[in-house]
């Protein structure tokens, strides 16, 4: 079990380890602006995420990494343009890379940086110039990534879609035309990959095949869920859902084949973003006191899990 520092303190948005009552504590890092995305390195040391300068999922976007054993911040990609990571599966093993979007012009696209953070080394893989791509992360090989695919300029209507990061494959498409499906990640054991589903008002989480077959809602319809990500046995969905008058969100897990869902985090406020260390011992989550969306930002907590 990797032995974290607990840090108390307050964060961009006033959140207090005190304010908590589920042993949750802020990583406490010397670092302005909105901290968002968690992401776990494949063993489980080090997080990488992303830091909002200007306020939550505002302004220029950096990316940085977090070692948790050492307590070490260092920059991987800074610069003058938005760059994103998404939690759950961006960080592979096999290619040393970590995979994300950037909003260099003409409009976003997918990228790999090597996990060494070394000047120049992002590669640019999707280049399309009827759609931009969001929210990226691999299959447990590193030879392919999953992403959110939408025609320019438009911010509904998301599509999953698949692509080989050499570039040998067409952009498969997983999802229907039509629907709005986001931040889709797949799972370590390679079987099925996930995403979020918006249906009326409130989303669900949804798997399928690695082909884009037998698509099976695993949340509640009743709860709106969002930001999923798998544990790293593939066992199960650990995602933030919305928590009736007591909380905006809390982060909950469910059996990735559906079932009962267990509620992980108890705050009166915002959990969002999660991601779990490989020997699933440790949670990691942006939080807020409110809803984020407007705010200075988020700040990077984690728990210990029985």
């Amino acid at each position: 079990m990797l032995l974290l520092v607990s840090v108390a303190g307050c964060g961009p948005d006033g959140a207090d380890a005190d304010t908590r009552t589920d042993g949750a504590y802020r990583l406490d890092m010397d670092l302005t602006g909105s901290l968002q995305n968690p992401a776990f390195c494949p063993d489980g040391s080090s997080i990488v995420f992303t830091r909002f300068r200007d306020g939550y999922n505002e302004g220029v976007s950096d990316l940085f990494i977090y070692n948790l054993e050492t307590e070490q911040l260092s920059t991987l990609l800074s610069d003058d343009v938005g760059h994103v990571n998404l939690p759950g599966s961006s960080w592979n093993e096999a290619i040393h890379s970590v995979v994300f979007a950037s909003s260099i012009d003409p409009h976003d696209e997918i990228f790999l940086i090597s996990d060494t953070g070394q000047s120049g080394e992002q590669v640019q893989v999707t280049d399309r110039k009827d759609k931009q791509s969001f929210e990226p992360t691999f299959s447990p090989d590193g030879q392919w990534i999953v992403f959110e695919s939408h025609d320019i300029d438009v911010e509904g209507e998301g599509l999953i879609t698949k692509f080989k990061v050499d570039k040998g494959s067409g952009y498969i498409d997983l999802s229907t035309q039509g629907d709005d499906c986001r931040q889709p990640n797949w799972s370590p054991v390679g079987d099925r990959i996930l995403y979020q589903k918006k249906q009326g008002a409130k989303w669900g989480i949804w798997t399928v095949d690695t082909d884009g077959q037998d698509a099976v809602m695993v949340t509640d319809p009743l709860q709106s869920a969002t930001d999923a990500v798998f544990s790293f046995d593939g066992q199960w969905i650990i995602y933030s859902g919305e928590n009736g008058d007591a909380a905006i969100s809390n982060i909950y897990k469910v059996p990735a084949d559906g079932g009962h869902a267990v509620q992980i985090t108890e705050f009166r406020g915002y959990d969002g973003a999660p991601s779990i260390s490989p020997d699933g011992d440790v949670l990691a989550f942006e939080s807020s006191d409110d809803d984020p969306d407007g705010s200075e930002g988020t700040s990077i907590w984690v728990k210990e899990l029985e």
